[in-house]
């Protein structure tokens, strides 16, 4: 940027307000190079009515989880940018924004990795047994036996087994990569149609479910993929099958999840989304009849310290980009 801008965005910036509604989910992200671009307020969290008064006297406003609907643009009239601090922007009207002359920024790929080995994390612990087997020692129950090995419960290899990956996008195709260096075969289902990708067998969501032993799902939540795989569709997959969502909630009826699980009907799934977030107390994943086969994670995937601070560095520089 020559120096004549760099003085005009510099005093711009230093009247520029920026507020955060809801960055408790930041966590410790260093969140000085958003800071750094204006009058910097942070909250950590908002209720509507408390982010349409905070957003009333804003230029940029960044978001999580808040709504963006007509009541939130109407109370920040001089609203300019909208933030999301993620990939989705599901939370937000983008249409009545284009149509107010308030854009929309999101942060692309930044949680690639993170997301893939927590969804790798899950596909081992479920075909390893990895908390059974902890669980086995600290109970006390193998230091009584006789043999040296939990002869009862033995673990699955994945070579030579398929995965199934709903939604072939970055991380659907870095979770494929990981699966041929464990000797997997990969297939997978297009939720958009395109079969945008020529690395692996494009085939279709029934085909995937019977043929997978793995099913990972890292596609977007809307109108093609909500109810997406149900219990007539868990059904068709694999007894020994396992599922993971890691993606969105709601894409796999987690009902209908429960079920399959209490039936036998698959060996088990590993959940990181959910609908509604936290989980209720009294959600139906919380009383599983076989809870050892339903490992659950708190939506932490895109959660990494690593990927937390790329979505800091993203969104700073949709509002540098932006104002320049």
């Amino acid at each position: 940027m020559r120096p004549l801008l760099l003085n005009l965005y510099a005093k711009y910036a230093r009247a520029m307000k920026i507020v955060f509604l809801d960055a408790a989910t930041m966590g410790d992200a260093d969140m000085s190079e958003i800071s750094a671009q204006g009058a910097f307020v942070c909250y950590p969290s908002s209720t509507p009515e408390q982010a349409r008064e905070r957003v009333s006297d804003a230029d940029v406003a960044l978001i999580n989880k808040i709504i963006v609907d007509k009541e939130f643009l109407d109370a920040a009239p001089k609203l300019k940018l909208i933030c999301e601090a993620g990939t989705g922007i599901n939370n937000i009207d983008v249409d009545l924004c284009r149509e107010r002359g308030v854009a929309v920024r999101n942060v692309a790929a930044y949680s690639t990795e993170s997301v893939a080995q927590t969804a790798w994390m899950h596909i081992l612990n479920l075909a390893g047994r990895a908390f059974h087997y902890d669980d086995y020692i600290r109970s006390g129950e193998y230091s009584a036996g006789t043999i040296h090995v939990d002869a009862a419960h033995p673990f699955t290899e994945l070579a030579g087994k398929t995965l199934g990956i709903v939604g072939m996008g970055a991380i659907g195709r870095k979770v494929a990569g990981i699966a041929e260096a464990f000797g997997m075969n990969v297939i997978y289902y297009s939720t958009s149609g395109t079969s945008h990708c020529k690395d692996y067998p494009s085939v279709s969501l029934d085909g995937l479910l019977r043929r997978s032993d793995v099913v990972s799902i890292h596609a977007p939540y809307n109108e093609r993929t909500a109810g997406l795989i149900d219990y007539e569709g868990l059904c068709k997959m694999k007894p020994t099958a396992f599922l993971v969502n890691t993606g969105r909630g709601g894409i796999a009826v987690e009902e209908d999840i429960v079920r399959a699980i209490d039936g036998q009907i698959i060996a088990g799934a590993g959940i990181d989304v959910f609908v509604k977030e936290p989980l209720a107390a009294d959600h139906p994943f919380m009383n599983c009849k076989y809870p050892e086969r339903l490992r659950l994670t708190p939506h932490i995937a895109w959660y990494s310290r690593e990927a937390r601070a790329r979505l800091a560095h993203g969104m700073a520089e949709n509002i540098r980009l932006f104002f320049s």
